[in-house]
């Protein structure tokens, strides 16, 4: 698992007083990454490029319709893929579509409609709270500035960043298990804590791609730079990718 300050506070502020059953470590789990050589600081522009693949304007997979409605998805996504988030959204936000609401329907009645995905009871009684400080801190509306979005209940530096690029259009840069895993594998960022490949990210990748390059790694994560098997053999980036364990480069036999 990994561990900075900030992830420390992303877990501590879903727990709640009450125990929670012990979860067992999925098998599909990231190993633990292996730093690269580092890549020239020239080849970084020619591997997000080939990464994107034409997708200048990326955006997040999470299905929303409005800065409230990202903000509880995002939430909901801690330690739970994007897909199941998008199954449970769409009923509770027909239900609880503002702060207001959301806050009105209250704990229990927020954990009717996402009981599919995990650490449901924290994050019930985590947008409770949030939902009605929006409402009666912030005149319903999503703050945008970080301070006022990782005071908010259930919110830490990942979900601000988040936010931060998706809907103000801020260059940050939020680092999940796909993006520690790339910034270390391919060389664009070692570290050894998430805030370490945060910063040497945003310090290295050029300023007018930073706020794209969010998407790009995380799809290109998920999809092509696997935990376990990476596809190397269908990577647009491979020849600037300094991972000295490359998969063949044709595909597997059928």
């Amino acid at each position: 698992m990994l561990r900075d300050a900030g992830a420390l506070r992303e877990i501590a502020l879903l727990r709640t007083s009450t125990a929670m059953p012990t979860r067992k470590r999925s098998p599909r789990a990231d190993p633990k990454p292996r730093s690269s050589p580092l890549m020239k600081r020239a080849d970084i522009p020619l591997f997000l490029t080939a990464i994107a693949q034409g997708n200048a304007a990326p955006r997040t997979e999470l299905i929303y319709t409005d800065p409230f409605s990202l903000l509880v998805a995002v939430v909901l996504s801690a330690q739970t893929t994007d897909r199941a988030v998008n199954k449970v959204t769409p009923t509770l936000l027909a239900a609880a579509p503002d702060p207001a609401s959301m806050a009105a329907l209250g704990a229990d009645g927020i954990a009717r409609h996402i009981r599919s995905i995990g650490l449901w009871q924290s994050k019930a009684g985590n947008l409770a709270r949030l939902a009605r400080i929006l409402a009666e801190q912030h005149r319903s509306a999503v703050p945008s500035d970080r301070a006022s979005l990782e005071a908010l209940p259930g919110v830490g530096r990942k979900t601000a960043n988040v936010v931060l690029n998706e809907i103000f259009g801020e260059a940050t840069m939020a680092v999940d298990t796909h993006i520690f895993r790339l910034g270390n594998r391919t060389g664009l960022a070692p570290g050894k804590t998430v805030r370490a490949v945060e910063d040497a990210l945003v310090a290295r990748i050029p300023p007018d791609m930073l706020r794209p390059a969010h998407h790009w790694l995380i799809l290109h994560g998920r999809y092509i730079c696997k935990a376990r098997k990476p596809e190397c053999w269908r990577c647009a980036g491979a020849t600037w990718c300094t991972y000295r364990e490359k998969a063949p480069t044709d595909p597997p036999a059928s």
